[in-house]
C-alpha cells in the first residue's frame, strides 16, 4: 500500500495588480446564460402525472394498432411492443420531445423508425466509415460525467483548413458519408445507455467552438442538428458550449427568448478561459481531455479505468505545494499534473528523509503556458523521501481549478 501525505501549503504573496472589466467581458457576463440546471427524467412510472401515464399507454395502443400485426418494432436493440421498462423509457422520449401530444409523438416516432430503416441505422456501428483522421478530433466519446452520463466531445476548429474542409465536405457525397459517420459517433454513446427507469438514459455533448468555420460549416450544422432534432430524442442531458466567442453569448442573448425553458436549462455556455472551470463542474479531471485542462489521453484507455485524481484549487497571489511522502529508496513515482489554464510557475522536487542528504530539482521552476496540456513525468529515487510538486499563481487574481494523481512503484532491489 503506497503511504502519501498530499498537503497544499498556501503562501502568502502580494496581490496582483486589480484591473477594470472591460467591455467584452461585461458584456460576456450580461450574455451568459443563467437559467436552472436541467433535471432528467428518472423514466419511472410512479413519477409520472395521471396525465402522462394516460398519455404513455394511449401511445403504446396506437403503436400496436398501427403497426398492423408486424413484426416487433425495435430501436436501439429494444422492442418497442414488448411492454417492458425499456421500451417504456424510450416511448416517453418521444413523449416528453412531443409535450405528451400522443399523435404527435406517434407521428415523431413513426418517422423516425423509417428513417432508422432507410438509413440502416441499426448496423452503423459495424462499419468502417473510413474517417480515421476525424477520430479523437471532430468528434468522439470519451469518458462519463460525474453522474455517468457517456460524454461526447465536438470540436469542427479543424475545418478552417481549406484543405481539410474540401476533403470532408468538398460534395453532396462526401458530406452525406460525414454525416453518417457522425451519427455513428453518436450510436456509440447510445449503446452505453441503460434504457431503465433511474438508469443512465442520456448523454452529455461538450462542443467547442474555437476556429470553427461559421459559414462553411453551416450545411452540415444544420443537417447534424436537424437529424439528432428528429431521430434522437430527449438523448442529451447537458449541452455544454466552450471557447465560447463573446459574439455568440451576445446572439444567445437574442434568441434564448424563443427556447423553451426545459431546452435553455440544458445549455451551459464556457468564454475562452474558463474551459477546465467549467468542465470540472461536471466531469472529473482525469475524464476531460488533456487538451480541455483534463488528465485523459487517449493512450489511458489501453491500461483500463483511468486513476481517480484529487482535485485542488490556486488561488490568486497563492504558491501551493503538494507534498507525496512516503517514498522509499529505489521506488519510481510517475505524477500527472494540471492547472486550468496554467500561466503559472511549476517545478518540482524529491527531498531525502535523510538530513544529510541534497533536494533535487526534478523539474526546475518554469512558466507554463495558457494551451499546455498536462504534465506528465516519472522520477525514480535513490533514496527514501518525498516528492514536491509546486504550482505558483503569482501573476493573476483569479482562482484556478488544478488536479493531480500519482503512482509509486516499489523496486524490486533497491540501489545504493
Amino acid at each position: 500500500m503506497d503511504s502519501f501525505s498530499p498537503i497544499s501549503v498556501p503562501e502568502s504573496l502580494p496581490k496582483p495588480q486589480t484591473f477594470k472589466k472591460s467591455f467584452v467581458t461585461s458584456l460576456m457576463e450580461a450574455a451568459t446564460l443563467k437559467t436552472p440546471s436541467f433535471k432528467e427524467d428518472t423514466y419511472f412510472i410512479s413519477h409520472l402525472k395521471p396525465s402522462e401515464k394516460k398519455a404513455l399507454q394511449e401511445l403504446k395502443d396506437k403503436l400496436q394498432t398501427s403497426s398492423n400485426g408486424a413484426e416487433s418494432l425495435s430501436m436501439w436493440g429494444n422492442s418497442l411492443l414488448s411492454g417492458d421498462e425499456k421500451a417504456d423509457v424510450i416511448l416517453l422520449k418521444f413523449l416528453r420531445a412531443r409535450d405528451f401530444k400522443v399523435s404527435d409523438s406517434l407521428h415523431m416516432l413513426e418517422k423516425c423508425l423509417s428513417w432508422r430503416k432507410e438509413f440502416n441505422a441499426d448496423i452503423i456501428l459495424e462499419e468502417d466509415l473510413g474517417f480515421k483522421e476525424l477520430e479523437g478530433v471532430v468528434a468522439y466519446m470519451n469518458g462519463y460525467d460525474r453522474e455517468g452520463h457517456p460524454v461526447c466531445y465536438n470540436a469542427y476548429g479543424v475545418f478552417k483548413d481549406k484543405e481539410m474542409y474540401e476533403r470532408i465536405f468538398g460534395d453532396e457525397e462526401k458530406l452525406k458519408n460525414f454525416l453518417r459517420w457522425r451519427v455513428q459517433v453518436l450510436e456509440r454513446g447510445i449503446d452505453q445507455l441503460h434504457f431503465k427507469p433511474g438508469g443512465i438514459n442520456s448523454i452529455i455533448q461538450v462542443t467547442d467552438l474555437k476556429d470553427m468555420p461559421k459559414r462553411e460549416l453551416r450545411v452540415a450544422s444544420n443537417q447534424i442538428l436537424s437529424l439528432f432534432q428528429d431521430n434522437y430524442p430527449e438523448m442529451v442531458a447537458r449541452k455544454i458550449f466552450i471557447n465560447v466567442p463573446w459574439y455568440f453569448s451576445v446572439l444567445y442573448s437574442m434568441f434564448s427568448p424563443f427556447l423553451t425553458q426545459r431546452t435553455k436549462s440544458k445549455f451551459v455556455i464556457s468564454k475562452e478561459g474558463n474551459v477546465a472551470e467549467t468542465l470540472y463542474k461536471f466531469i472529473r479531471p482525469e475524464d476531460i481531455p488533456v487538451q480541455y485542462g483534463g488528465l485523459s489521453r487517449p493512450t489511458d484507455l489501453q491500461n483500463g479505468p483511468p486513476k481517480p485524481a484529487s482535485e485542488f484549487s490556486v488561488k490568486g497571489g497563492e504558491k501551493v505545494n503538494i507534498q507525496i511522502e512516503g517514498i522509499e529508496a529505489g521506488a519510481t513515482i510517475t505524477w500527472d499534473i494540471v492547472v486550468g489554464g496554467w500561466e503559472l510557475e511549476y517545478s518540482a522536487e524529491f527531498v531525502p528523509n535523510s538530513e544529510g542528504s541534497y533536494t533535487i530539482a526534478v523539474e526546475k521552476p518554469r512558466k507554463i503556458g495558457a494551451n499546455e496540456e498536462a504534465i506528465h513525468n516519472s522520477f525514480t529515487s535513490r533514496e527514501a523521501g518525498k516528492m514536491v510538486l509546486s504550482v505558483e499563481n503569482t501573476a493573476s487574481r483569479k482562482r484556478k481549478v488544478a488536479a493531480y494523481r500519482y503512482v509509486v512503484r516499489k523496486s524490486a532491489t533497491i540501489s545504493g
